[in-house]
């Protein structure tokens, strides 16, 4: 048979599209052939707003499905992305460490995987990061002074009251509208990952990336595959092969996000731009504005008390692993294109844990 696929990627040439390349050959590969896919490059079948519609009437049998940009309809999914600033911020480690806490946090929840079933969908990877948020700016400037003021695209909610709380004006915006509204001067900066900077090419119009020094910037997760109606219909062995997928699904995930980011590096030192620490009055005000999100969460009944006290479990859990499976950072992010290659590093054998771990017991039976 063969199947619809609707990944995030603009194109099969893109940085990020490694993880739709790796699920398609893994089922190909398992299925001997027997599944085989029709992929939908740059969301060429239904843009986000569509993408459910298309998934529950055929249209598209699996896709990415960016549940931040629809915080009203996966308010789960929406608190969660909120959380992933309790991880350090490192390139690689830290790239690896914060995916799989999301993931595990994702899949070890009920009203998360409820969100998706609710509405028919069939969560494959229901809690997936693609990277770290930076900002990414026309001009230099990484103070609270300098971001007053400023125009600034927001990819989730969380932005929002970030840009609020810096004194920027927020502008909701998908991804793929981005360098466009950036060469028009529609924003002045964006919160940005590196699967979007390096794959969209943004660092032309927006060189100057600014970075934390001590946490992660909050916002960084979303759904990553999703099954439609047609999922269950399958015969159970095809559903398996697809499901146990996102095995290399996982690893292809990081190697996007790793790739993605040494493009953008590549691309804004091309542009002369530069990787700037966020001053300490920035850093500090919005690891505050940060906070002050779980806060209300919590006070609100979407977040449970102890949330804190999970990611901090999850943060040492994943390190522990990370580290024990040896992987490791060889410099800082500004200097990734002096020690990491594209496509150089194995991520299954950490996704072989992840999956074991976490994703096994929703294993289609």
């Amino acid at each position: 048979m063969t199947l619809t696929y609707q990944p995030g990627a603009a194109s099969p040439n893109t940085p990020n599209a490694a993880n739709a390349h790796a699920f398609v050959e893994a089922i190909e590969e398992r299925s001997e052939g027997k599944i085989n896919f029709e992929v939908a490059w740059g969301q060429s079948i239904a843009d986000h707003g569509e993408i459910e519609a298309a998934l529950a009437d055929g249209r598209i049998d699996i896709a990415f499905v960016a549940t931040i940009y629809q915080p009203d309809e996966y308010p789960v999914a929406d608190s969660f992305s909120k959380l992933t600033h309790y991880s350090a911020p490192s390139p690689l480690v830290g790239e690896v460490v914060s995916a799989a806490m999301m993931s595990d946090l994702g899949w070890n929840s009920d009203e998360l995987l409820a969100e998706y079933s609710d509405k028919g969908l069939v969560p494959l990877s229901p809690m997936m990061s693609s990277g770290d948020y930076y900002t990414a700016c026309g001009q230099p400037g990484t103070s609270l002074e300098d971001w007053d003021g400023r125009q600034m695209r927001i990819a989730g909610s969380a932005h929002s009251a970030i840009a609020e709380g810096i004194g920027a004006t927020g502008v909701s915006m998908a991804y793929n509208e981005l360098f466009e509204a950036i060469q028009r001067g529609t924003v002045d900066c964006t919160f940005t990952q590196p699967q979007v900077a390096g794959g969209v090419g943004i660092m032309e119009a927006a060189p100057y990336l600014g970075i934390f020094s001590d946490r992660r910037m909050t916002g960084s997760a979303t759904s990553g595959n999703i099954a439609g109606s047609g999922f269950q219909s399958l015969p159970l062995a095809y559903q398996q092969i697809i499901f146990d997928a996102q095995i290399d699904h996982f690893h292809g995930n990081l190697v996007a996000t790793m790739d993605a980011a040494l493009q953008m590096v590549h691309d804004l030192n091309d542009a002369g731009g530069e990787v700037s620490t966020f001053e300490p009055d920035a850093e500090a005000r919005i690891q505050e504005i940060q906070e002050e999100l779980v806060d209300e969460m919590i006070a609100e009944g979407r977040l449970d008390q102890g949330i804190r006290d999970r990611m901090q479990e999850l943060e040492e859990k994943w390190t522990g692993i990370v580290e024990e499976l040896g992987y490791e950072d060889g410099g800082s992010l500004a200097e990734l294109d002096e020690w990491y290659e594209e496509g150089s590093v194995d991520f299954r054998p950490v996704s072989q844990a992840l999956f074991e771990d976490a994703a096994l017991p929703h294993r289609p039976q």
